[in-house]
């Protein structure tokens, strides 16, 4: 194993150090393992926090910011947060107007972050949750009960972060989180396996000339293994089931992430296949975000995650942004 740490053991605390030292516009407990807004919002105004386990960067610690989340809580490399630091979070962004906790659906993250939510309404804070379960490659996984929770949330955290910023109370932030929640879907293709410091060896094996389909972030395993092919049937591979699973005509967001280890020429040239295919059954693509917005350390291949849109939900989308990962009209 080659990586750029000093040891598994502090990889994570290593991170968070570099992640403060190169952007102030955000405040780390490096205790707590918990970043935050380095100026926190009006009161009176609905917080976002989200979370998860480490080693999927930008995720969630690059979201937090003007726009975004109020705190990002994070985890052992690919380990749900404790239920502590979630609630100490909850607490600490509190500003008299409730708080949106926006959770991926793993059992670890669903569960951590249900019993903080307890522990903060029993201090009185209003807390709701929105549970992302968006990835249509396998109805349960290894990690899950339902659809795990994948590049959806990218999309949510900005649209809500900007819905939130902009005054809106908690019912409305709820209500529309869990309206994209159940209208965005993923499907991804791993090339190679992650490889998880503290293991030192890939987290599953692939042959030289083998992809796996619907593969997950942390690994799991996908629907189905075969050779690898060109980029047009690729495309067709990963657009096929979104459009299986009911995604609608209509006007769209597409995000196609690399999953770590993928180059831009790559998810640009995979894009060019995958717009016309969507095209062709009426999904037009009206905004993008290519790049690594959700990964999964060093695994090579990419998501896919396309979510639809109407006025309102493109608006809250090109509403100014200011995190360490996005950054745009501000």
């Amino acid at each position: 194993m080659k990586k750029l740490i000093s040891s598994p053991e502090t990889v994570v605390a290593d991170a968070l150090r570099g992640l403060a030292l190169a952007h102030p516009g955000v405040r780390v407990d490096h205790e707590r393992r918990v970043v935050y807004r380095a100026e926190p919002k009006d009161f009176g105004t609905v917080a976002l926090v989200s979370g998860g386990g480490s080693g999927h960067e930008p995720l969630h610690t690059g979201y937090v910011g003007f726009g975004m989340l109020d705190a990002a809580v994070a985890g052992d490399v690919f380990t749900s947060p404790t239920p502590d630091q979630i609630h100490g979070a909850t607490v600490a962004v509190d500003r008299g107007a409730g708080v949106l906790h926006i959770v991926k659906n793993y059992t670890g993250d669903v569960l951590n972050f249900e019993l903080a939510a307890e522990l903060a309404q029993a201090a009185r804070i209003d807390v709701r949750t929105v549970l992302v379960a968006d990835d249509v490659a396998v109805a349960d996984s290894t990690f899950t009960a339902g659809r795990r929770g994948t590049g959806t949330t990218v999309l949510l955290e900005k649209i809500v972060g900007a819905a939130a910023e902009q005054g809106h109370d908690l019912d409305t932030l709820h209500d529309l989180a869990t309206r994209i929640a159940a209208s965005g879907r993923s499907m991804g293709v791993a090339l190679s396996a992650a490889t998880v410091p503290a293991a030192g060896v890939p987290t599953f094996e692939l042959a030289d000339d083998e992809i796996e389909w619907g593969v997950g972030i942390h690994g799991e395993p996908g629907r189905a293994r075969q050779t690898m092919a060109a980029a047009p049937e690729l495309a067709e591979r990963l657009v096929g089931p979104l459009v299986a699973d009911g995604l609608p005509a209509g006007d769209a967001i597409v995000m196609l992430s690399g999953l770590g280890a993928t180059p831009l020429i790559e998810l640009y040239a995979m894009l060019a296949e995958m717009v016309p295919l969507l095209e062709a059954v009426g999904v037009r693509t009206v905004r993008t975000l290519v790049g690594n917005t959700i990964t999964a350390l060093d695994m090579a291949g990419c998501l896919i995650t396309v979510l639809p849109v109407d006025a309102e939900l493109l608006a809250y989308w090109d509403a100014p942004v200011d995190t360490p990962a996005l950054r745009w009209g501000r």
